[in-house]
């Protein structure tokens, strides 16, 4: 039996890998250029309708001008001895005038309403070319998660062990860095603030028999410290889990997260949802949230970006999140070594870890002055065996 050359067949089914994965993001650039010429069209043909609206009312006023030049004529023409020859050249001048601004606007008119029904025409063809793209995608991907399985389960065997034993020591290092972190702020933020409380709480009681007006403002400080432990609660509560996950759902918290990073940010974000929304499992809406959270922070610190598009599919066998920022990007390659060097790079390597967790795909595309495209996939058939998931 001939020797296999493992590491030559890894290249292999990376390349063939990589280059399905490829035409996948062509389609999605494709379908995003589609979207944006359809709102530029629907822009224009609005404001093409404003501009009849506007020649509409021109004319109304040019036939009322008319209407009421025809009668001074007829006026003048009864009366004519009444009116000197200078008179009734300036009333007939400008009956003239008005008949032909009155033609022109016609004319004007005529040509607005052919644009817009030629332009409504092209927005039809638009809408229904971006319904086959978004239907288009959907079939795609599953058309690639067939392509590409076999290939990546062979791949990933090659050096599965490796990565299980890499990714372990990985969850605990981000468990205890997890925990250190809540510690931290829990020390510096309510724990201190309580201490200070009990100090406080001490002085009123010595100050109510003394100075009762000083009590009475020690006591609105108290409360003032109270409210900032609480909030500080709060906060701490909603970074380990966001409560409105477990009430609400995936699509309302991601909403107002996104809600919440418009109103503190610079950033415009276009949150979209596709196919029918239903319940997830807590891991897997968890998850999703994180994933746009740390998305989104690397935006804001890193893309120097003005707009970014949140993207969340329901698909009847996966849950796709895709993000996408008009940013500065930035070389791939040069991230990756980082984040092989040092551990650094973006907090990529954690968004991977997060989706592969749950069996799911990350993928990444970036260049200098392009911006950057994240999309993740998420299987639903293993987590529904595994956590529980609701699907229709």
């Amino acid at each position: 039996m001939p020797h296999i050359n493992m590491d030559q067949l890894d290249k292999i089914l990376n390349r063939t890998i990589d280059s399905i994965e490829q035409s996948k993001n062509e389609i999605y650039d494709i379908a995003e250029h589609a979207q944006k010429e359809f709102q530029q069209m629907k822009k224009k043909l609005s404001g093409l309708k404003e501009e009849i609206a506007n020649s509409i009312k021109i004319i109304e006023e040019y036939e009322k001008d008319l209407n009421k030049n025809k009668v001074e004529l007829m006026q003048i023409n009864k009366n004519f001895n009444e009116y000197s020859q200078e008179q009734m050249k300036e009333a007939y001048d400008k009956t003239d005038k008005i008949r032909i601004n009155l033609a022109v606007e016609r004319e004007r008119e005529q040509m607005l309403i052919q644009k817009r029904n030629e332009l409504e025409i092209r927005v039809k063809s638009a809408e229904k070319t971006v319904n086959k793209a978004e239907n288009l995608i959907s079939h795609v991907a599953v058309a690639m998660n067939y392509l590409t399985g076999d290939l990546k389960n062979i791949s990933s065997h090659i050096e599965d062990l490796q990565e299980k034993k890499n990714l372990g020591i990985k969850i605990l290092t981000a468990q205890e860095k997890e925990r250190q972190r809540v510690a931290r702020e829990i020390h510096d933020g309510p724990a201190q603030s309580m201490s200070n409380v009990v100090l406080k709480s001490e002085l009123c009681i010595k100050l109510l028999d003394r100075d009762t007006t000083k009590a009475r403002q020690e006591l609105i400080n108290l409360k003032d410290m109270v409210r900032v432990s609480i909030q500080d609660v709060r906060r701490i509560i909603y970074n380990l889990r966001p409560m409105s996950l477990d009430d609400l759902g995936i699509i309302p918290t991601l909403e107002r997260y996104v809600s919440k990073v418009m109103e503190e940010s610079h950033l415009v974000i276009r949150f979209v949802t596709a196919g029918t929304p239903f319940n997830l499992a807590p891991i897997v809406s968890l998850t999703l949230f994180r994933l746009t959270q740390e998305a989104l922070n690397n935006i804001l610190k890193h893309a120097n970006a003005t707009e970014t598009i949140v993207k969340i599919s329901f698909l009847q066998e996966y849950i796709e999140l895709f993000i996408s920022d008009n940013g500065e990007g930035f070389d791939i390659a040069e991230i990756q070594k980082k984040t092989k060097d040092n551990g650094s790079g973006f907090g990529l390597s954690s968004m991977h870890e997060r989706a592969k967790l749950l069996g799911g795909e990350f993928s990444i595309r970036s260049e200098i002055n392009q911006g950057t495209r994240c999309y993740i996939r998420i299987p639903l058939k293993a987590n529904k065996m595994y956590y529980n998931i609701t699907t229709p």
